[in-house]
């Protein structure tokens, strides 16, 4: 399908668009927050009531993760009871809550629980996901939506700054008007046209169209986008794809998800037990979110500090890792443009191959140190600029767009969960595989996760570009994919 996008509609819709990912680049600020301020909590200097220790250290760099994951199911029950537009605003809430906290007291547990607190916010990712593909027009999805990886990473270059510029104190403050600023930013903007729909407010829903796609609300490019978005929410296939040999028993199943779907108000779980097509998409999304963070990107990013130390050592921590969140936006930011261009399988799958060869070098040199220490650093920034060309953003541009509005919250929330546990394991099965066979060994299990994950794009994810929520159902639906996947 070819869809023409006017200019001003991509403007718009790109605004919107960065607005609404700002909440990840909040997320980004409490990543870095603790890399450039635990030498301060640690010395005597501290802004506290007296310095901390390793293990409190520890805690607080970790606990972040778990308030993310305690507040991911809330997003799913939040975006369909209140909408995409207030649950985007909620949960800016805790970012501000937990920076004002911060500079309010010298407390330990308190700056515990604030950045604790700061975890639900993260787990909002999944809102601004959902939030950005109901707002943008198909042929311009996949780089709207990669928008809340690379704000993440926007996020974690503008907080690094702060740190080696600013005062302790100008940070926070600064961390908390960015803050308030999200909220602030989103009132202008329109709620999602699908949400408006599933309320049944059609008035409403037009005026959303019409607003982020720059036409006339009484246009037919309106009341055509009513109808689309009318048909994904009965699953009613059967009126706007072609049926064939291959694919009557997809077809037959749509039609049976519809009528019972119709019948009653079922909530996101019933219609997940049965809508077969939404099964796969979920079982696809956690299959391609775990290998592809099963490929060990947390792990450099964790303990990327003490390689730098030995490979450049006379080169300040906070400005290796300034370059590091430069090299992951830079490469996010490609990998934006060329989404829709390539499409998501050949993204996946090549930057799949090219970061497992990757690991295999660095897992060489860290064994056998057969190059000079700068090649170590070298190498890792070349691993990371490559992961997030492709392999790092294709799960959350899937996340948003293979689910039907009846279960988009639910999959984005179990995706962002499968996020949050699968980073919590690979970091938990990273320390055993060095302490038994080495730390280049453990770069070697990585690279085999890498081609596995290529293998996976390759053969069993159909191709989603440029394609409306009922045609990647039938892609999930049909055994032989070829003939549908010509975009």
């Amino acid at each position: 399908m070819s869809e023409k996008v006017k200019l001003t509609a991509i403007l718009v819709q790109g605004i919107a668009t960065l607005i609404i990912c700002f909440l990840t680049s909040l997320t980004g600020f409490v990543y870095a927050w603790p890399s450039y301020t635990f030498q301060i909590y640690l010395s005597n200097d501290t802004y506290l009531d007296a310095p901390i220790t390793i293990n409190q250290m520890s805690l607080l760099g970790s606990i972040v993760n778990i308030g993310g994951l305690i507040a991911t199911p809330l997003c799913g029950y939040a975006v369909d009871k209140i909408g995409r537009k207030y649950s985007a605003m909620l949960f800016g809430l805790p970012f501000v809550i937990s920076w004002a906290l911060i500079a309010a007291t010298t407390s330990f547990y308190t700056v515990l629980f604030a950045v604790g607190l700061s975890g639900f916010g993260a787990a909002g990712q999944a809102v601004s996901t959902v939030y950005i593909s109901e707002i943008a027009q198909d042929s311009i999805r996949g780089a709207l939506t990669s928008s809340t990886v690379y704000g993440f990473f926007f996020g974690l270059l503008m907080s690094y700054t702060f740190g080696g510029y600013m005062s302790y104190y100008s940070v926070l403050y600064t961390h908390l008007a960015l803050s308030v600023l999200y909220i602030l930013m989103l009132i202008p903007l329109k709620e999602s046209p699908c949400y408006l729909l599933m309320l049944e407010k059609e008035k409403e829903a037009a005026e959303s169209i019409a607003f982020y796609q720059r036409v006339d609300v009484s246009s037919k490019e309106v009341e055509l986008e009513i109808q689309k978005i009318k048909l994904q929410l009965g699953s009613k296939a059967d009126k706007i794809l072609k049926s064939d040999a291959d694919t009557q028993e997809a077809e037959d199943l749509l039609k049976k998800t519809s009528a019972e779907s119709n019948e009653k108000k079922e909530t996101a779980w019933q219609f997940l037990k049965r809508s077969r097509s939404s099964q796969r998409a979920l079982i696809a999304v956690f299959t391609v979110m775990s290998l592809t963070i099963l490929m060990g990107s947390i792990v450099l990013q964790v303990y990327a500090e003490p390689l730098f130390k030995e490979a450049v050592p006379t080169m300040h921590p906070n400005t290796c890792s300034i370059l590091m969140a430069v090299t992951y936006l830079t490469a996010a930011l490609l990998c934006a443009s060329m989404l829709d261009k390539f499409g998501r399988k050949a993204l996946l799958t090549v930057t799949s191959i090219l970061t497992g060869i990757s690991n295999i070098i660095l897992g060489t040199q860290l064994n056998l140190h057969w190059a000079p220490h700068w090649f170590t650093a070298f190498i890792i920034y070349g691993s990371s600029f490559v992961y997030n060309l492709g392999a790092a953003i294709v799960p959350f541009v899937l996340t948003a767009e293979v689910f039907l509005p009846q279960v988009r919250g639910l999959g984005n929330s179990v995706a962002m969960a499968t996020m949050w546990i699968m980073n919590w394991v690979t970091l938990i099965i990273f320390n055993p595989i060095v302490e038994w066979w080495g730390l280049g060994s453990a770069f070697y299990f990585f690279s085999f996760m890498c081609f596995l994950s290529a293998a996976y794009g390759q053969f069993c994810l159909p191709e989603t570009k440029g394609l409306s929520a009922d045609e990647i159902q039938l892609l999930f639906l049909k055994e032989k994919r070829n003939d549908t996947q010509k975009v």
